[in-house]
Protein backbone atom coordinates (compact mmCIF):
# COMPACT_ATOMS: atom_id res chain seq x y z
CA UNK A 1 0.00 0.00 0.00
CA UNK A 2 1.04 3.56 -0.91
CA UNK A 3 1.77 6.01 1.63
CA UNK A 4 0.22 8.89 3.17
CA UNK A 5 2.49 11.37 0.95
CA UNK A 6 1.86 9.57 -2.25
CA UNK A 7 -1.97 9.76 -1.71
CA UNK A 8 -1.66 12.77 -1.19
CA UNK A 9 0.16 14.05 -3.91
CA UNK A 10 -2.77 12.05 -6.13
CA UNK A 11 -5.17 14.05 -4.41
CA UNK A 12 -3.69 17.14 -5.75
CA UNK A 13 -2.83 16.11 -8.39
CA UNK A 14 -6.42 15.06 -9.27
CA UNK A 15 -7.56 18.56 -8.46
CA UNK A 16 -5.69 20.18 -11.05
CA UNK A 17 -6.65 17.64 -13.55
CA UNK A 18 -9.82 20.20 -14.60
CA UNK A 19 -7.24 22.69 -16.44
CA UNK A 20 -7.28 18.80 -18.46
CA UNK A 21 -10.83 18.94 -18.61
CA UNK A 22 -11.66 23.02 -19.48
CA UNK A 23 -9.45 22.46 -22.51
CA UNK A 24 -11.43 19.08 -23.98
CA UNK A 25 -14.59 21.00 -23.22
CA UNK A 26 -12.86 24.22 -24.95
CA UNK A 27 -12.54 21.76 -28.39
CA UNK A 28 -15.76 20.67 -28.29
CA UNK A 29 -18.43 21.39 -31.14
CA UNK A 30 -19.91 25.28 -30.00
CA UNK A 31 -23.40 22.66 -30.57
CA UNK A 32 -22.13 19.93 -28.40
CA UNK A 33 -21.45 20.78 -25.11
CA UNK A 34 -19.63 19.44 -22.27
CA UNK A 35 -23.59 17.35 -20.54
CA UNK A 36 -24.20 16.50 -24.58
CA UNK A 37 -20.93 15.00 -25.44
CA UNK A 38 -20.87 12.72 -21.96
CA UNK A 39 -24.60 11.21 -24.00
CA UNK A 40 -23.04 10.55 -26.95
CA UNK A 41 -19.72 9.05 -25.73
CA UNK A 42 -21.33 6.91 -23.15
CA UNK A 43 -24.22 5.58 -25.81
CA UNK A 44 -21.29 5.04 -28.34
CA UNK A 45 -19.11 2.97 -25.80
CA UNK A 46 -21.77 1.24 -23.75
CA UNK A 47 -25.04 0.85 -26.70
CA UNK A 48 -27.94 1.58 -26.80
CA UNK A 49 -29.85 1.90 -22.61
CA UNK A 50 -32.50 3.30 -20.67
CA UNK A 51 -32.16 6.74 -19.32
CA UNK A 52 -31.64 5.94 -15.32
CA UNK A 53 -28.50 3.86 -16.72
CA UNK A 54 -27.73 6.69 -18.26
CA UNK A 55 -28.16 8.72 -15.38
CA UNK A 56 -25.98 6.35 -13.25
CA UNK A 57 -23.01 6.72 -15.78
CA UNK A 58 -22.88 10.57 -16.11
CA UNK A 59 -23.42 9.80 -12.44
CA UNK A 60 -25.80 13.18 -12.28
CA UNK A 61 -29.38 12.79 -11.14
CA UNK A 62 -32.34 12.37 -13.51
CA UNK A 63 -33.09 16.00 -14.16
CA UNK A 64 -29.65 16.98 -15.57
CA UNK A 65 -29.78 13.86 -17.42
CA UNK A 66 -33.14 14.77 -18.85
CA UNK A 67 -31.56 18.16 -19.90
CA UNK A 68 -29.20 16.41 -21.89
CA UNK A 69 -30.95 14.28 -23.04
CA UNK A 70 -33.36 16.71 -24.76
CA UNK A 71 -30.24 18.80 -26.52
CA UNK A 72 -29.00 15.35 -28.20
CA UNK A 73 -32.37 14.44 -29.41
CA UNK A 74 -33.49 17.46 -30.11
CA UNK A 75 -30.33 17.69 -32.80
CA UNK A 76 -31.40 14.21 -34.18
CA UNK A 77 -28.57 12.48 -32.64
CA UNK A 78 -30.19 10.80 -30.17
CA UNK A 79 -33.54 8.75 -30.52
CA UNK A 80 -35.63 7.56 -28.35
CA UNK A 81 -37.56 4.25 -28.61
CA UNK A 82 -39.95 2.31 -26.01
CA UNK A 83 -38.33 0.08 -23.87
CA UNK A 84 -39.89 -3.66 -25.29
CA UNK A 85 -39.45 -4.74 -21.80
CA UNK A 86 -41.72 -2.06 -20.34
CA UNK A 87 -43.21 0.11 -22.47
CA UNK A 88 -43.45 2.92 -20.09
CA UNK A 89 -39.80 3.02 -20.02
CA UNK A 90 -37.60 4.50 -23.04
CA UNK A 91 -34.55 3.55 -24.54
CA UNK A 92 -31.48 5.89 -25.68
CA UNK A 93 -30.11 5.16 -28.86
CA UNK A 94 -27.40 7.17 -31.45
CA UNK A 95 -28.55 8.05 -34.81
CA UNK A 96 -26.65 7.59 -37.74
CA UNK A 97 -25.68 11.70 -37.03
CA UNK A 98 -25.15 10.81 -33.18
CA UNK A 99 -22.52 8.53 -34.13
CA UNK A 100 -21.03 11.33 -37.17
CA UNK A 101 -20.67 13.10 -33.58
CA UNK A 102 -19.25 11.06 -31.70
CA UNK A 103 -16.28 10.17 -34.44
CA UNK A 104 -15.84 14.19 -34.80
CA UNK A 105 -15.46 14.14 -30.52
CA UNK A 106 -13.01 11.29 -30.67
CA UNK A 107 -10.79 12.91 -33.59
CA UNK A 108 -10.71 15.96 -31.71
CA UNK A 109 -9.84 14.87 -28.62
CA UNK A 110 -7.22 12.19 -30.22
CA UNK A 111 -6.25 15.59 -32.27
CA UNK A 112 -5.79 17.15 -28.82
CA UNK A 113 -3.87 14.76 -26.95
CA UNK A 114 -1.26 14.33 -29.49
CA UNK A 115 -0.61 17.68 -29.56
CA UNK A 116 -0.53 18.09 -25.79
CA UNK A 117 1.29 15.05 -25.10
CA UNK A 118 4.05 14.58 -28.22
CA UNK A 119 6.56 14.68 -26.03
CA UNK A 120 5.38 11.55 -24.57
CA UNK A 121 6.65 7.96 -25.76
CA UNK A 122 4.34 5.66 -26.65
CA UNK A 123 4.91 3.49 -23.39
CA UNK A 124 4.28 6.55 -21.53
CA UNK A 125 0.98 7.51 -22.97
CA UNK A 126 -0.06 3.82 -22.84
CA UNK A 127 1.04 3.77 -18.81
CA UNK A 128 -1.32 6.73 -18.15
CA UNK A 129 -4.37 5.44 -20.21
CA UNK A 130 -4.09 2.25 -17.83
CA UNK A 131 -3.59 3.62 -14.87
CA UNK A 132 -6.65 5.68 -15.57
CA UNK A 133 -8.25 2.72 -16.61
CA UNK A 134 -7.60 0.83 -13.04
CA UNK A 135 -7.88 4.36 -11.26
CA UNK A 136 -11.78 4.12 -12.92
CA UNK A 137 -12.58 1.10 -11.69
CA UNK A 138 -10.93 1.26 -8.51
CA UNK A 139 -13.93 3.81 -7.83
CA UNK A 140 -16.72 1.78 -9.65
CA UNK A 141 -16.33 -0.80 -6.90
CA UNK A 142 -18.53 0.15 -3.61
CA UNK A 143 -17.59 2.59 -1.50
CA UNK A 144 -15.94 1.71 1.98
CA UNK A 145 -18.38 3.07 4.45
CA UNK A 146 -18.14 6.77 5.79
CA UNK A 147 -16.37 7.38 9.03
CA UNK A 148 -17.90 9.68 11.18
CA UNK A 149 -15.94 12.97 11.05
CA UNK A 150 -13.57 13.60 14.23
CA UNK A 151 -15.52 15.87 16.65
CA UNK A 152 -14.66 19.37 17.14
CA UNK A 153 -13.31 21.57 20.03
CA UNK A 154 -15.40 24.34 21.09
CA UNK A 155 -13.79 27.12 23.01
CA UNK A 156 -15.66 28.10 26.35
Amino acid sequence: MAGQAHYEELARQLSAIGAVNREIARMLPYECPGGSAGVLTLLGRHGEMRMSKLAELLSVDMSVTSRHVAHVAERGWIERLPDPADRRSRVLRLTPEGRAVVTELYRRTSRLMAARLSDWSDDEVGQLARLLGRLRESFDAPAPPRTPAPPTRTSV
